[in-house]
């Protein structure tokens, strides 16, 4: 008799064990996020370094409160101007010139420190909000890397040496440590510390201005010379390591 059993069906493929891909999420969004914020860090800083052209940090600050103000107004207003003065590039000399012809020696040593403390954590905010996503991608090369892990790892330390260091503007190194791994507490404590001695230089210079062969002045004059030639002396050796490396 013919076999009537039907012909095994073949069985079905066994299921792929390889997962599929998962979909790699679009980076369009998120870098037009960051670069829109990186953008409008450039215009505050644009803005306020700007804003120069209508009003003077140093000639507010030189010249007091206005008439009927106050007097207790005055060290937080001393404060708010020098610290604006900063984030717009303002020499920080020339604001501690105008503190110590202001408020004297121990005075404007005092708030000038609080407003340098307190501009370079406005700097700081916004660098660190703004721009640092944008920038981070392009710290690169073996300088930089040492650099950011130095200021990741060592942070107050770093900062403290920036400060110390002659010859470097504070707006660069404001903006330097918020692009790199720096905590916030340690910079601001370290800016804190730092800014100390050369404000107090510039603030004795010009508060004893009016003495000329005091000891404070001359004294004074004297550390200002030293910051002057350390700075020559750090571009010259910046300048030269440039030159080696290129070669």
């Amino acid at each position: 008799m013919p076999d009537s059993t039907p012909p095994a069906r073949p069985a079905p493929p066994a299921p792929s064990t390889v997962p599929s891909p998962s979909p790699v999420p679009s980076p369009g969004p998120r870098s037009r996020s960051t670069w829109l914020r990186f953008a409008l860090l450039i215009v505050i800083l644009a803005a306020a370094a700007g804003s120069l052209l209508l009003w003077s940090p140093t000639a507010l600050l030189s010249g007091g409160l206005p008439a009927g103000v106050p007097a207790y107004w005055l060290a937080p207003a001393f404060t708010a101007v020098y610290a604006v003065g900063t984030l717009a590039f303002v020499p920080r000399p020339a604001l501690n010139a105008a503190a110590g012809l202001l408020l004297g020696i121990q005075q404007g040593v005092l708030l000038a420190v609080l407003g340098t403390t307190l501009g370079a954590a406005m700097a700081f905010a916004l660098g660190r909000l703004l721009g640092r996503e944008a920038l981070r991608p392009y710290l690169r090369g073996r300088m930089l890397t040492a650099l950011d892990r130095r200021f990741t790892e060592q942070g107050f330390r770093s900062v403290l040496l920036l400060r110390l260091l002659p010859g470097l503007p504070f707006q660069a190194g404001n903006y330097g440590a918020a692009f790199s791994g720096v905590r916030f507490l340690p910079f601001l404590l370290a800016t804190a510390l730092g800014v100390v001695p050369t404000t107090a230089v510039y603030v004795t210079a010009a508060a004893s201005a009016g003495e000329p062969g005091s000891a404070a002045f001359l004294v004074s004059a004297g550390a200002i010379g030293v910051l002057v030639v350390g700075s020559l002396v750090s571009l010259w050796r910046a300048t030269a390591r440039r030159r080696s490396a290129a070669v």
